[in-house]
């Protein structure tokens, strides 16, 4: 008689569950989503370093110091070490918050970049975009004074005091030139003719 092969059902469940258990180990684990740190955050409409700590990834944000930052970290209750691709996105609406508000979580008004406002005359924290905003609008309302800053301001020459005999030159404004010099030119331009 010729054997043949015949397989039991039962053996090949088993040998097939060993392989897949097999497979499985060779597969590397993969992570889910969240346990995997963002590269780019998106906070106050920059686009920010997940890579950096807290700290100094708040500094990427226009009108956050190094002081501001930290203080907005304590106030959220973040660690400033941490990565800021680490953390979850209810940390980062906090964070968020803290930074548009922070005279309402607590933070010193000292700490604010713009206290008692020229229209307002409240004090408040500008960030982002709003802080070239309100700058332009500043240097505007000068000029339109006439103040001597603004005044400065509209002819392009340095509005804090500085001395412009040495600084400064730039434009058609030559400065002090030695009669030597005029008398020069002028022969090169009567040959030239």
């Amino acid at each position: 008689m010729v054997e043949r092969n015949v397989k039991d059902p039962d053996k090949e469940k088993e040998e097939s569950g060993e392989e897949k258990e097999k497979q499985k180990k060779k597969e590397k684990p993969k992570l889910d989503q969240r346990e995997q740190p963002r590269v780019v955050i998106r906070l106050m409409n920059t686009d920010l370093d997940g890579d950096k700590k807290v700290l100094y990834a708040l500094r990427g944000v226009k009108g956050l110091s190094y002081s501001v930052a930290k203080a907005v970290c304590n106030v959220a209750g973040v660690n400033p070490d941490d990565k800021l691709g680490s953390l979850g996105e209810d940390i980062l609406k906090k964070l968020e918050s803290a930074i548009k508000d922070p005279a309402g979580h607590e933070i010193p008004v000292w700490m604010l970049n713009r206290r008692k406002d020229m229209e307002t005359g409240k004090d408040m924290h500008l960030s982002g975009t709003d802080v070239k905003v309100a700058e332009k609008f500043d240097i505007k309302a000068m000029v339109d004074k006439k103040s001597y800053k603004g005044v400065r301001h509209m002819l392009g020459l340095p509005v804090r005091g500085q001395r412009t005999r040495s600084s400064f030159r730039k434009g058609k404004t030559v400065g002090v030139v030695r009669k030597k010099m005029l008398a020069a030119t002028a022969q090169k331009k009567e040959k030239e003719k």
